[in-house]
């Protein structure tokens, strides 16, 4: 009986040692795993997931806004912001990124369907949109430390109707 109990125990040890040693802690991920993980949470409009991603300090640049959000809870506001206005947002990876030790650059295009309000003055449109853009990402410790998107914003708009 106490030789079951050994071979039970060192099972149970060998198996914990498996599952520990087989799964990356957030610092082991790389700049590729990170954007992978961070545009399949905002696929799955799972905004806390997306959240998580981002350093306390991160810098959020949306080029069409002119300036950056800053820390992690400001970056939080403008997913939850995509995630209310277009419901079925699907943002997908274009092409093969350019990938280096601390960061990502990648070609996207990012659609859906503005069923929602983008704040209180931009009411839902009900109107379908797709805009290509381009990220550049910097990451540590497998966190998100400055996020710029660049789009072109004015056709963005064209496709709600905000302009002629």
């Amino acid at each position: 009986m106490q030789r079951l109990g050994r071979r039970a125990v060192l099972a149970a040890v060998l198996m914990i040692a498996a599952l520990v040693t087989g799964v990356a802690s957030a610092a082991e991920m790389s700049a590729a795993e990170v954007a992978e993980g961070y545009l399949a949470a905002w696929n799955a409009k799972d905004v806390e997931k997306a959240a998580s991603y981002y350093a306390d300090d991160v810098e959020y640049f949306d080029v069409t806004l002119g300036e950056a959000h800053k820390g992690r809870d400001e970056a939080r506001e403008v997913v939850q912001t995509f995630v209310t206005a277009a419901p079925d947002l699907k943002w997908e990876m274009k092409g093969e990124p350019i990938v280096s030790e601390d960061g990502i650059a990648f070609q996207w295009t990012f659609s859906g369907t503005n069923t929602g309000a983008w704040g209180p003055d931009t009411p839902a449109t009900n109107k379908p949109f797709s805009f290509d853009g381009v990220t550049f990402m910097r990451v540590k410790d497998g966190k998100i430390t400055y996020q710029g998107d660049y789009y072109d914003g004015h056709g963005f708009g064209k496709q709600l109707g905000w302009y002629q």
